[in-house]
């Protein structure tokens, strides 16, 4: 107790810098750092509490476990681009080369952004639990809107059905690997949609009208 009687509560443990992030979000952080630098499975909860300034019990009030955290981890990597990439596909009144060109830009500028390389978590065995099943499917949803913009640039309506599906997979794994290089910048997001248009078969001096022609470009 204290001086004026009042209950003095205990000090929040190990708690990080002052963030001003809510408690589900320092928890998300804390599991972006441990995830990736200690490993998902010798993470324990009550690492992960500590490392968000609070007590193991408490962290139950704001998500079910590790799953949870890494289930929402996964799919801040993809949700929002697969959000656009639906809106882009829709809108058929631009060039498909403009709205993948946009695609590839802010599907890199989303997975370069953050401290932390969240890829290594795509290589995690768990993923393949039933649990991570939703994050599986919006990755193949979005890998197929890119697959769609592309069949209708004008070199991808070209390709036979088999040349496409490489294609479209070549374009998708520099995007996705991207995760790694965390150079979040928007120089960098848009060089990489710039060689994402190349993979595409967009010629050069096309390639450099689009960029130009996008009030999107940096």
């Amino acid at each position: 107790m204290s001086s004026n009687g009042r209950r003095v509560g205990r000090p929040r443990a190990q708690q990080r810098a002052e963030s001003g992030l809510a408690p589900r979000q320092e928890l998300l952080a804390a599991a972006a750092e441990l995830f990736t630098t200690r490993g998902y499975t010798a993470t324990t909860t009550r690492a992960l509490a500590e490392r968000a300034g609070m007590r193991q019990a408490s962290m139950y009030h704001y998500v079910g476990g590790k799953e949870d955290l890494l289930a929402e981890l996964l799919d801040g990597t993809v949700s929002p681009s697969l959000g656009l990439a639906r809106a882009l596909v829709a809108d058929t009144a631009r060039p498909a080369e403009a709205r993948l060109w946009e695609l590839c830009r802010s599907d890199a500028e989303l997975l370069c952004t953050g401290p932390h390389n969240l890829g290594t978590l795509y290589l995690l065995p768990e993923v393949a639990a039933p649990r991570f099943a939703p994050f599986r499917e919006a990755r193949a949803a979005l890998k197929s809107a890119y697959t769609t913009l592309l069949s209708a640039t004008a070199p991808g309506s070209a390709l036979a059905p088999a040349d496409l599906a490489l294609r479209a997979d070549l374009l998708f794994a520099l995007i996705e690997g991207l995760i790694l290089a965390n150079r979040s910048t928007p120089a960098f997001a848009s060089a990489a949609a710039d060689a994402a248009l190349r993979i595409a078969g967009v010629p050069e001096a096309g390639l450099a009208a689009l960029r130009d022609a996008l009030p999107t470009a940096s």
